[in-house]
């Protein structure tokens, strides 16, 4: 089975994942024109091509099917601005970045302030199996799974199966399960999130169905929509779903050693890193997250060590759609076939 590297670069074998959190915190400011300027580059397209594929429908609904694919590429970009904003580091000033964050969200159907928690749960307790269930993909191990009863097993196997979880499971998260503050359903500023960014979507659709009736929803909205939740969900998946990453128990558990072993070095041709925002320099950013993501390069420019960490390429990635189960004693994510071979 192909697999990302594995080998430790001279630089991380003398190094303990701790001293990186120094190292990497002359990154961490951001330059507010570069921000304005990134902003500026990715949502005036995503309004262009808006407002080209609502020309369009007059044209060929083709056309305006394409261009509305095009656009996903700009929506996701748009999310990778508000997750940023979501950790503090696109801009100095942290309001102007949280507001920022909010009006995306509407954009891309997430309340920001719930996402923001969430995925705050999810950096501070990556690979922790006694901290699973919160802003991560639901990951089993061998041992857990063998326990289960036999529905149990098959609702898990129907999980993972790629079919639900990059075909069913954006639609699902993105149109339904972010209409509610799951996880933070007792405090009211949650609700609150989630119930405004509903009120501005529901606004916003109305007026695009009043305009112009429902083909503007239909070959505008959702494709752009569900295009980019599934680049987004395969993304997050890849970040943390790979054969050598990282799970220990609470108490062997550290957090920068989590940060570097268990997130991927996604390495994409430059205009899907463009368009992703370097996202795929993810043990960088889970070792220091507050560095903005144009300044990730930077990072892997200086320090080659960490350039040639966890490196996965798009063709090494694919193997692990196959992978669902934590084997504590190889320490490694496996098939359920690979499992089942596993002595007892």
């Amino acid at each position: 089975m192909p697999n990302i590297s594995t080998s430790a670069p001279d630089g991380l074998q003398t190094r303990h994942p701790r001293d990186w959190v120094k190292i990497l915190s002359s990154y961490r400011e951001p330059n507010a024109q570069r921000s304005w300027f990134e902003l500026a580059v990715t949502l005036g397209p995503f309004v262009l091509l808006w407002v080209l594929a609502w020309w369009s429908l007059g044209v060929s609904y083709w056309l305006t099917f394409a261009l509305s694919s095009l656009n996903a590429a700009f929506l996701l970009r748009l999310f990778a601005i508000q997750h940023d904003c979501g950790h503090g580091s696109f801009f100095k000033n942290r309001s102007v970045g949280d507001w920022l964050g909010r009006v995306i969200g509407v954009l891309t159907l997430t309340p920001y302030d719930v996402w923001r928690r969430t995925h705050a749960i999810h950096h501070g307790a990556s690979g922790n199996l006694g901290k699973r269930g919160i802003g991560d993909v639901q990951t089993l191990t061998v041992e857990e799974y063998r326990a289960l009863k036999p529905l149990n097993r098959l609702l898990y196997r129907l999980y993972r199966n790629p079919i639900v979880l990059f075909g069913l499971g954006p639609g699902y998260l993105f149109l339904l399960e972010y209409r509610l503050p799951i996880g933070l359903m007792a405090q009211a500023r949650y609700w609150v999130s989630a119930m405004t960014t509903n009120a501005a979507i529901l606004i916003a659709l109305l007026v695009v169905f009043l305009t112009g009736g429902l083909m503007p929803i239909l070959l505008i909205f959702l494709p752009t929509t569900l295009l980019a939740a599934t680049a987004g969900v395969w993304l997050f998946y890849v970040q943390h779903q790979f054969e050598t990453t990282h799970w220990a128990s609470r108490d062997d558990w550290q957090l920068q050693e989590a940060a570097l072993k268990g997130s991927s070095h996604y390495v994409l041709p430059p205009v899907l890193q463009w368009v992703t925002a370097n996202i795929g320099i993810h043990h960088v950013h889970h070792l220091y997250s507050p560095i903005p993501f144009y300044r990730l390069p930077e990072v892997l420019r200086d320090h080659t060590e960490l350039a040639d960490t966890n490196r996965m390429t798009i063709r090494q990635s694919l193997s692990c759609a196959k992978l669902h189960l934590w084997d504590e004693k190889s320490h490694r994510l496996l098939s359920f076939a690979q499992a089942q071979a596993c002595p007892r």
